[in-house]
């Protein structure tokens, strides 16, 4: 028989608002990034910005993580 690892109700509760505050800091730096991106794109036209993956982003290159999957990551 296997041992299963069990946690206290309050250490699943930590364990849940850790990962909220994590997934909530997630979008907000991609929010921060696309606001840059914006930002210097008006103050250049011509630019094309390129993220940190080097591939160029159209309005729509990024999306927000889905609200649907609480955990995602």
């Amino acid at each position: 028989m296997t041992n299963r690892v069990t946690y206290a109700p309050q250490d699943f509760q930590k364990m849940c608002k850790q990962a909220e505050r994590d997934h909530e800091s997630k979008k907000l730096a991609v929010l921060m990034d696309r606001v840059k991106r914006q930002i210097a794109e008006r103050e250049n036209p011509d630019l094309k910005v390129e993220t940190s993956a080097g591939e160029s982003v159209g309005a729509r290159g990024l999306r927000l993580p889905s609200r649907t999957v609480p955990f995602e990551r």
